[in-house]
């Protein structure tokens, strides 16, 4: 297995594209994780179907968030993508998430070239309401079996506040290289 924190950095992070790598696909019910000391993707459990990820989940290599794991991905595509792929991907947000009490941030992005769509989404704004309020439902309450309460959206952020985010969660990398 590729320690992708070795082979890989967060990416052209200046010009809005980072380097991320999917830990688990859109619909799947397996909750799978970078284990960054074994440099593998482990299984962590198996969520009920009802908590199935809504979009590609992943991570972005050389980055720590406030949780102390690399920093989150939400990658928008059409078809789930399998774990262990890596992608460039167009920044275009940032979900504002505490998880149990911790900042857990999700980076919205998508493919840097998306043919299917023609590259349809440029911006937040170009996500529909929908879309935006499936992901803060699913976020709210994908605890709500085990740990009810123990999540909590706190907003979204434009790409902007995406990359000031990225930028931190690489120094706190960095920080404790």
């Amino acid at each position: 297995m590729t320690d992708f924190n070795k082979v890989l950095d967060a990416g052209d992070v200046v010009n809005g594209v980072i380097n991320t790598v999917i830990e688990i696909p859109k619909w799947s019910t397996l909750k799978i994780e970078w284990n960054r000391e074994l440099a593998i993707f482990e299984l962590d459990r198996v969520e009920p179907s009802i908590f199935a990820k809504p979009t590609n989940y992943g991570f972005i290599p050389q980055t720590l968030d406030e949780d102390g794991d690399e920093l989150d991905t939400l990658v928008l595509t059409n078809d789930p993508i399998p774990t262990g792929v890596y992608l460039k991907a167009k920044v275009i947000g940032v979900l504002k998430f505490e998880d149990d009490s911790e900042m857990d941030h999700k980076i919205v992005c998508v493919p840097a070239d998306d043919r299917n769509t023609d590259d349809a989404i440029k911006t937040f704004d170009d996500l529909h309401d929908r879309w935006k309020q499936k992901i803060e439902h699913h976020f709210t309450h994908y605890k709500d079996l085990k740990k009810p309460d123990s999540t909590k959206v706190l907003g979204w952020g434009d790409a902007n506040d995406a990359t000031k985010i990225i930028n931190e969660c690489i120094e706190r990398y960095k920080q404790g290289v």
